[in-house]
C-alpha cells in the first residue's frame, strides 16, 4: 500500500475550513477528513466474480456559535468559504446544546505516537486474485466439501486528519489486508456452510490464504449430521469467534452515550460487581499494531489503557467530551468520529484471559453446548435479555460430541456476565477480543 503522499494537502484543506469558519463567525470549529482506499477481489468456482476499487476523502466541518453547534459534510472539491458560511448559518438557528464543544486544550496530545499502523507494502489486484483462488482451491480440496461459497482478498487503507481552532493538527493512516473463504458441505437438505478469514494491519502477518480455505472447508464438514438438543438448562461454552460478540455486548453496555440516554442495562452499575471476582476487561487505544489503535481520538486526545472492569468491578464508561460533560465526568479519550459528529467508542477492547485452557472448560462442564455460531437479533441492551439462535457441538463426558443446530440459547446478560469464566486462548488481532468463554445457567430451547 503506497503511503499517502498528499496528506499535507489534506491537513492544509482542513485548516482552511477551520479558518473560514472563524471568519464566518464561528467561535470555535474543527474539521476532519476521513480517507479510504480499498481494492478487493472475489472469486467463485474458479472464476473472478468481481474486482472492486474505491477511493474517497470525506470532509466534515463542525462549528460552534455560543452553545449552538452545526456540522456539514462535503467532498474534496468543497469551497471552504461557502461551506463555512453554510455551517455557521445552520448553527445560529440550531437549539442550544450545553454539552457540545471542543475538547479542553489541556487534554490535546502534543505529539501523536507512531503505533506502526501503516504498512507500505503494495498488494495489487493480481496478488489478491491469486490469494482468493488459493483459498477457494484449498476449501474445495477438503473431503466432504461439495461446493464453494466463494473466496475473497482485500487490501485497503484508512486515515484520519483532524484540525481544530485550538491549534491541534493531527493525522494517521491505517492499512488493512485480509482474505476469506466460504465452503459448503453435503447435499440437499443436509448441506452445511461455514467460513474462515484472516485480517491484519501488516501484510506479512496475514495467515496463508490456503490455510484459511482449508479451515473453512473443515469447519463446514464438521457440521454435517447436525441435530437438535433437548430443551432445558445448559452450561454453554462460547467459541472465541462467538465470544467476541459477548465482549461486544459488554462494551456497548458501558458506552457513555447509552448511559446518558439511560438505554443500558448497566446504567446503575458503576462501582459494582458485574463480572466474577478476578476477571477484568481492558481497553487500549495505544497498543502497537492494534486493530483498533489510534494515536488520538476524534477530538485530538490521546486515550490511555484502562481497566474498564477491574477484578469484576465496573470502573469506567467509554467517554467523549460531550458525553462526559452530560454525565458530570471528564473524557477518557474515547471519542470517535461518526460522520461529522463525535460519539464514544471502544478501541482495542478485551475480556482478559483466565488460567484454564479451553479443553479444561469443556471438561469442566461435563455435559453442555459448545457454540460456534449465533444468529438473530434477540439482544435487548435496555433490559439485558439475550435470546439467539445457535449452532455448534454437544458436549458429552467433557468432550465435543455431535454437531447441533436449530436451537435457541437464552438468558440475561447481567447473569451471563456474572457467571462468565474466560479461558486462556485470547487472540488480540481483533478490535473486540475475548478468549473461549464458559457461561453457566443458560436455557436451551430445542427438541
Amino acid at each position: 500500500m503506497n503511503a499517502p503522499t498528499d496528506s499535507r494537502q489534506l491537513v492544509d484543506k482542513a485548516a482552511s475550513l477551520v479558518e473560514a469558519a472563524r471568519r464566518a463567525g464561528a467561535d470555535t470549529a474543527d474539521a476532519v477528513v476521513i480517507r479510504s482506499r480499498a481494492t478487493s477481489v472475489t472469486v467463485r468456482l474458479g472464476k473472478v466474480e468481481g474486482t472492486d476499487a474505491s477511493e474517497s476523502d470525506d470532509f466534515a466541518l463542525r462549528v460552534f456559535v455560543g452553545k449552538r453547534v452545526a456540522s456539514v459534510s462535503a467532498n474534496a472539491d468543497v469551497d471552504p468559504a461557502r461551506l463555512a458560511e453554510r455551517a455557521v448559518a445552520m448553527a445560529k438557528v440550531s437549539p442550544e446544546d450545553p454539552y457540545e464543544g471542543l475538547a479542553p486544550n489541556g487534554l490535546l496530545v502534543g505529539k501523536p505516537r507512531d503505533l506502526d499502523l501503516f504498512d507500505p507494502t503494495t498488494v495489487g489486484a493480481a496478488r489478491l486474485t491469486e490469494d482468493a483462488f488459493a483459498a477457494e482451491e484449498a476449501a474445495l480440496a477438503v473431503t466432504g466439501v461439495t461446493n464453494s461459497g466463494g473466496a475473497s482478498a482485500l487490501a485497503g487503507m484508512g486515515g484520519l486528519v483532524l484540525v481544530t481552532s485550538a491549534g491541534f493538527e493531527g493525522q494517521y493512516a491505517v492499512t488493512r489486508f485480509g482474505s476469506s473463504a466460504s465452503a459448503i458441505a453435503g447435499t440437499g437438505t443436509a448441506m452445511e456452510r461455514d467460513y474462515d478469514f484472516t485480517s491484519r494491519l501488516h501484510f506479512s502477518e496475514l495467515e496463508d490464504a490456503a490455510v484459511i480455505g482449508r479451515s473453512a472447508g473443515e469447519r463446514a464438514v464438521r457440521r454435517l449430521g447436525a441435530r437438535k438438543a433437548k430443551t432445558g438448562p445448559v452450561s454453554v461454552i462460547f467459541d472465541p469467534r462467538v465470544a467476541r460478540g459477548i465482549a461486544g455486548h459488554l462494551a456497548g453496555a458501558i458506552n457513555g452515550a447509552s448511559i446518558a440516554r439511560k438505554t443500558s442495562f448497566l446504567k446503575d452499575s458503576m462501582g459494582k460487581q458485574i463480572l466474577k471476582t478476578g476477571i477484568s476487561a481492558t481497553d487500549d487505544p495505544l497498543r502497537m499494531r492494534g486493530t483498533s489503535s489510534r494515536p488520538f481520538d476524534g477530538e485530538g486526545i490521546e486515550g490511555q489503557k484502562l481497566a474498564m472492569v477491574e477484578d469484576g468491578v465496573l470502573r469506567h464508561w467509554f467517554l467523549s467530551s460531550s458525553t462526559a460533560k452530560e454525565l458530570g465526568l471528564e473524557t477518557n479519550g474515547r471519542g470517535s468520529r461518526s460522520g461529522s459528529t463525535v460519539v464514544p467508542s471502544s478501541s482495542n477492547f478485551a475480556i482478559e484471559p483466565g488460567e484454564a485452557s479451553p479443553e479444561d472448560l469443556i471438561r469442566g462442564v461435563g455435559t453442555g453446548f459448545y457454540v460456534t455460531e449465533v444468529f438473530g437479533q434477540g439482544v435487548d441492551m435496555i433490559t439485558g435479555q439475550y435470546s439467539r439462535g445457535a449452532s455448534g457441538f454437544w458436549i458429552e463426558n467433557g468432550q465435543l460430541s455431535y454437531p447441533v443446530s436449530e436451537v435457541t440459547i437464552a438468558s440475561n446478560l447481567k447473569d451471563m456476565f456474572l457467571n462468565l469464566t474466560p479461558a486462556n486462548d485470547i487472540d488480540r488481532n481483533f478490535g473486540t477480543a475475548a478468549p473461549t468463554l464458559g457461561i453457566e445457567g443458560m436455557t436451551l430451547a430445542g427438541s
